[in-house]
């Protein structure tokens, strides 16, 4: 069933994972999480993968959780705690926040692509991705307040990294739907596209002719940024560049360069 409600296919470098329960506005069940989170852990082990691109099929991104999983809250139960999955080793421990955070724990960069409804979990799984493409008249929403809830996918954390401590408040109090356009202004989302999804490939394909170990070293470095003091992310950063340096990939990067040829770099082991 996992298999089913997730699906995952790698071409040249760029891994496409796409939400796959159209016809119920990709919403998520317990199934939609397994998968979620099962692709996400393939995808930090799969070898040559230097971008992905996480999207839905049908008209929305995914719609949040399904309302089977709002039947269960009356009667006091949290079906996603019964999903059956390996232990977890990173910051999130929920099943609902490791199918949004795994997103954030691949080492290549991830970019969302957003049509339709991105509403409660399922904008939640969007912050996970590094970048996030939407349609301008996409619809989305921290719409947890709406069901007497608050977002518990990882959104209290990283929606006020991404628009502010004041914007996400107000967000999160109110559970308005915003625009795309509106997304972009306020910092929840990149930048609009008619065609996300397009748009996020040819920038993941863009991505996959870089180095992939200055991309990985580039976004280890971004995600600290703001989470470290000044000193440690300086640190990290003379790190990062000194083993860059004279490496084969940077060697490769600078001949093909002035060769004016494209470049053939090494995929991380």
């Amino acid at each position: 069933m996992a298999e089913q409600r997730v699906t995952v296919t790698i071409t040249d470098g760029v891994a496409e994972v796409r939400l796959n329960r159209p016809d119920k506005r990709n919403a998520l069940d317990n199934a939609m999480f397994a998968g979620l989170i099962t692709a996400g852990e393939r995808l930090k082990a799969e070898p040559g993968v230097r971008a992905v691109v996480l999207s839905g099929e049908g008209p929305d991104f995914c719609a949040g959780l399904d309302f089977g999983a709002f039947q269960a809250m009356r009667d006091g139960e949290r079906l996603s705690l019964q999903v059956d999955l390996p232990p977890a080793e990173g910051p999130a421990r929920a099943t609902g926040q490791r199918a949004a955070y795994v997103w954030a724990e691949l080492p290549a960069p991830v970019i969302a692509a957003m049509t339709g409804n991105a509403l409660g979990g399922g904008l939640q799984i969007a912050l996970g991705a590094d970048i996030r493409i939407v349609t301008p008249d996409a619809r989305l929403s921290v719409l947890e307040i709406r069901w007497g809830l608050i977002p518990d996918m990882t959104g209290s954390q990283l929606l006020p990294e991404l628009v502010g401590r004041d914007v996400a408040k107000e967000l999160t109090f109110s559970g308005r739907v915003v625009s795309g356009t509106e997304a972009v202004a306020l910092g929840l989302a990149t930048r609009t596209d008619p065609d996300p999804r397009t748009a996020a490939l040819e920038l993941a394909r863009g991505i996959s002719a870089r180095s992939p170990h200055a991309i990985r070293a580039a976004k280890r470095l971004l995600d600290l940024a703001g989470r470290v003091d000044l000193a440690a992310g300086f640190a990290a950063e003379q790190k990062e560049i000194g083993a860059l340096i004279g490496s084969p990939n940077q060697i490769e990067a600078v001949a093909a360069e002035f060769g004016k040829r494209p470049p053939d770099f090494a995929d991380p082991a």
